[in-house]
């Protein structure tokens, strides 16, 4: 029935902050910002690999995201790297802290966290 996930829409809270985090800091590629007067919000669609997408909003007062204790609804984000240490280096030396890495008991691979400027939990899974 379904193929593949198609994109992921985060709403942020502040538009600058989060496009400079996933472009400048992740690296993701822009592929098209819209600003859409009448709703006072951006879109910006960043490429993720060859057939997903991160749909990145902006909406005036966006409600507060419920993390902690865990809300139910979406969980968190994973993406898959090839190298976990690699990917671990590349983003505490921008400034990113992440989590330390745990050890997936029921695969055995490796896995860490990060976060985003809203608290989204993001992780980061060696393949």
């Amino acid at each position: 029935m379904f193929d593949h996930i198609h994109h992921v829409a985060i709403v942020c809270s502040d538009y600058a902050r989060s496009k400079h985090f996933y472009v400048d800091l992740l690296g993701f590629e822009i592929v098209r910002e819209t600003y859409r007067k009448d709703r006072s919000s951006f879109k910006l669609d960043l490429k993720l690999g060859e057939t997903c997408a991160i749909e990145l909003f902006s909406f005036p007062n966006p409600p507060k995201r419920l993390t902690h204790p865990e809300a139910c609804g979406l969980r968190h984000i994973a993406f898959a790297v090839e190298n976990l240490q690699s990917t671990i280096h590349q983003l505490t030396s921008k400034g990113v802290a992440v989590e330390a890495i745990r050890k997936d008991e029921l695969t055995g691979k490796r896995f860490t966290f990060f976060r985003d400027p809203d608290d989204l939990p993001i992780e980061v899974y060696e393949r």
